[in-house]
């Protein structure tokens, strides 16, 4: 066998393996949590892509529409609702799960308007976002939609950032970049979705 035949062959052989598994963008301007979370995603059967950004992404996306995208919201440049909207315009098939440390209802509505199948808050590990999709890696891309209510996330989240910054209203919402009445209100509100 000659050393092209076995290139041949080795390549047709990794073109199989990728064709079983699902294809999935992967959209992070994080580099180390694209790393991590790419190798804990292909050990559970996904063919993975990364993209530092939207304006990277949006070329891969159209040569080769993802089955399964995760998208981080904020990045440099354009955001990440604008690359769900695109990817949901190529295929509405496409399960797409928006990543951010920035909860907030508007946004998480506006994400499942464009197309988003789930919004979680940062930080979501493979598992948090193989459920979101729905896939289970053993079965052959079987989907159920498993969500959480908005209202929900938005509790998670404003309840993450207060034991961040020590319970310290002020701080919080500092850093959630909000009046400190503001989180004391939508607290009051969510109360009764915590459990």
């Amino acid at each position: 066998m000659h050393d092209s035949d076995f290139k041949n062959e080795r390549m047709n052989g990794m073109t199989q393996r990728l064709d079983n598994c699902a294809s999935l963008l992967l959209v992070d301007d994080d580099a180390t949590f694209c790393r991590v979370l790419r190798r804990a995603l292909e050990k559970r059967g996904f063919a993975v892509t990364v993209a530092h950004s939207v304006e990277q992404a949006l070329p891969l996306a159209q040569a080769n529409p993802p089955q399964y995208a995760v998208v981080d919201l904020k990045m440099g440049g354009a955001s990440g609702l604008v690359l769900v909207q695109a990817l949901h315009e190529l295929d509405p098939a496409t399960r797409i799960v928006m990543l951010t440390g920035y909860a907030s209802i508007a946004t998480a509505v506006e994400a499942v308007k464009l197309g988003a199948t789930q919004y979680l808050s940062k930080p979501a590990n493979a598992d948090d976002i193989v459920a979101a999709f729905g896939h289970r890696a053993t079965a052959d891309v079987q989907l159920e939609e498993q969500t959480l209510p908005l209202e929900r996330i938005e509790w998670e989240h404003l309840q993450r950032v207060l034991r961040e910054q020590h319970n310290n209203i002020s701080s919080a919402a500092r850093r959630l970049n909000m009046h400190r009445r503001t989180l004391q209100r939508k607290l009051n509100r969510l109360q009764g979705v915590k459990c």
